[in-house]
């Protein structure tokens, strides 16, 4: 086995992830936990699904791919290691989420136990129900090297036994990767004496394509993902995990659609038995070939390789950028992943990104209000973020490294 400090991709490999990969050619992509760079299969699937369309029609190019659309929820299943009657297609991670989120049966003083580290979106939407059914919303401490103190998340667990635990594997504004191993284990523990009293909730956004992800393990009760960050699929696509004890308990969106239930008598609907109970009746078909193409194209190259790879170009951009004069590393916790996040004295993010792209050179930056609680704790108003993945090089992160250096 190749140690960790040797990719696991040959040279050739890497070339030829680059050569089916158009955008190579055009920039240097570090934004990969904005957006990836798709492989051509995946926007032929797209392309050429838009021209059925165009040529049939909507309905009867739907009808006419059944087949390949239904591979969708067997290759995701895959993913992540779960059955397909366990996955439904969303519009994006977030769409996910919520449905996920709205399918909760809220009352008045019942508690959303998190982590500090969620994004903007979800922490909003805590808050939009902390005003709208009057419940709390009660954070884990966090460890002093980062990620969740585990103690503390048994411990308020079982005191305050909240209705929703909900856990971000990956923040959009850190590379750190919360311990959601151990925190499947005390939830399972938790959830062995509580029954259905929480439901668990994890965000994989930012952690789909990079790491394995098996609900077998994670135990939790819903896991939202987006296609197009790391697992390079197309934007406008995301998809939700619901387990069976949440669909066995009758949870559904709170918007349920005519695709997830059967309209049975004049005041009666009937919620379909699987997870598609969360999906509506239309979104976009070519996204769903998309990120099925996305899907088979990881588990082709392998979730393990992926991740050995990622960690190691990751490694190696943080260990270019910590000796900088005026660089300010922010990625904290016990183990880290593809985002890099870092602060330069005295300089201004808009103007960093903005001289990156006339070198060609996609960055993007991160502000306090994504992520109020964690960038107060770290005394920064900004952040810019670098992430590279598995069909980067270390020239080109040498040459990111050459710019940041002319820029500041």
């Amino acid at each position: 086995m190749k140690s960790t400090n040797e990719s696991p991709f040959s040279s050739d490999e890497i070339a030829a992830l680059r050569n089916d990969t158009e955008g190579c050619g055009q920039v240097i992509h570090l934004n990969n936990a904005g957006a990836s760079l798709m492989p051509r299969g995946v926007t032929q699937s797209i392309l050429d699904h838009i021209k059925l369309e165009s040529a049939i029609g909507g309905y009867e190019a739907s009808a006419l791919r059944h087949d390949a659309i239904r591979q969708f929820y067997d290759v995701a299943a895959k993913l992540f290691n779960c059955k397909p009657s366990q996955i439904a297609f969303t519009a994006s991670a977030t769409d996910s989420y919520t449905r996920a989120l709205s399918s909760i049966p809220f009352r008045e003083g019942d508690i959303i136990l998190t982590d500090t580290d969620d994004f903007i979106s979800n922490q909003i939407q805590f808050l939009s129900c902390q005003k709208r059914f009057g419940i709390r919303i009660e954070h884990i401490r966090n460890a002093p090297g980062g990620g969740v103190d585990l103690d503390d998340l048994d411990h308020k667990l079982h005191t305050l036994q909240p209705r929703v635990l909900a856990i971000t594997h990956v923040p959009t504004n850190s590379g750190l990767v919360q311990p959601v191993k151990a925190i499947g284990e005390i939830y399972g523990r938790y959830a062995q004496q509580h029954g259905d009293k929480t439901w668990y909730l994890l965000d994989a956004c930012q952690s789909v394509g990079q790491m394995k992800l098996d609900v077998a393990v994670l135990k939790c009760d819903f896991l939202s993902v987006t296609s197009r960050k790391f697992l390079r699929g197309p934007r406008g696509a995301g998809f939700l995990y619901i387990s069976d004890k949440a669909l066995q308990q009758g949870l559904e969106p709170l918007f349920i659609d005519m695709r997830g239930a059967e309209w049975i008598e004049k005041d009666r609907y009937k919620p379909r038995e699987d997870a598609m109970r969360f999906e509506d009746w239309e979104f976009a078909y070519a996204l769903v070939l998309g990120t099925r193409m996305a899907i088979e194209y990881c588990l082709h190259l392998g979730e393990d390789r992926i991740w050995q790879q990622v960690k190691l170009l990751s490694t190696y951009l943080r260990q270019e950028l910590s000796p900088l004069g005026g660089i300010r590393m922010l990625d904290r916790g016990p183990e880290t992943c593809g985002l890099v996040t870092f602060t330069v004295a005295g300089s201004d993010p808009k103007y960093l990104v903005n001289e990156f792209l006339k070198r060609k050179i996609n960055v993007v930056p991160s502000f306090r209000n994504f992520a109020v609680i964690d960038f107060d704790e770290k005394k920064a108003a900004w952040a810019l973020r670098a992430s590279p993945h598995y069909f980067n090089t270390k020239p080109e992160i040498d040459t990111f490294i050459s710019a940041l250096k002319e820029i500041i």
